[in-house]
């Protein structure tokens, strides 16, 4: 993959098992409104499209973003599942494997890294601090960042911007169609991870260049430009 200037990598299930957290913070909102409990591989299914997504989800039972919950309910719900995330954003959290010596090895080839996630912001940074990989990220576009968030280009055409980078120069990384849909969308090339949650699909379903095992993989297939 030759001409590459900047790596654009998604942050839940591409960078960072986070569902441990996520899954804890969602039961303790539902039983705080009086709700069951949920399963982890259900709650996993449910993660990809920031947290809002992801409390209307647990509310509802579906994954048809079309069926709305209780309003009443979902603006209790929210802030509640805030308030628990907060205390346990990160502490059941897991780099995945290779994660740390591919940022090593695109960083070592001089390829500008940007994270580019529908996470809040609030709970983004201090989770890269929390899990050593801010040092890596000079950029992070955080799901509050832009007006809209993956699968809309705009986050990663800020990135892009603030990189110094053209689009076409630019690879996005992650595990979900949002992620591919979003870097297809501002004209970028995409690369998958097979370990991820996409939403409960099939990563073989994906429209991106290429499946790559890890980052580390990524790294070996990225040619930086000679500009």
């Amino acid at each position: 993959m030759p001409g590459v200037r900047a790596v654009l990598i998604d942050l839940d299930g591409t960078l960072l098992d986070t569902i441990p957290d996520l899954a804890e913070a969602a039961n303790r909102t539902l039983a705080e409104i009086g709700r069951a409990p949920l399963g982890i591989d259900t709650v996993r299914s449910y993660v990809g499209k920031g947290i809002p997504v992801l409390v209307k989800r647990c509310l509802t039972g579906h994954l048809d973003d079309n069926i709305e919950p209780d309003p009443d309910e979902l603006a209790l719900a929210l802030p509640i599942f805030k308030r628990h995330y907060a205390a346990v954003n990160g502490l059941e959290t897991t780099i995945y494997p290779r994660v740390i010596e591919g940022l090593v090895a695109m960083r070592d080839k001089g390829l500008k890294l940007a994270c580019i996630t529908n996470k809040a912001g609030d709970f983004t940074l201090p989770l890269l601090e929390r899990t050593g990989l801010a040092p890596y990220f000079p950029v992070v576009v955080s799901g509050d960042t832009t007006p809209e968030k993956k699968p809309h280009p705009a986050p990663l055409l800020h990135a892009c911007s603030t990189l110094g980078v053209a689009p076409k120069e630019a690879v996005m990384i992650g595990d979900s169609t949002n992620d591919a849909l979003a870097g297809r969308n501002a004209g970028c090339r995409v690369l998958c991870v097979p370990y991820g949650y996409n939403e409960g699909g099939d990563v073989r379903d994906i429209d991106c260049d290429a499946i790559v095992d890890s980052l580390l993989d990524a790294a070996a297939i990225l040619q930086p430009s000679l500009r």
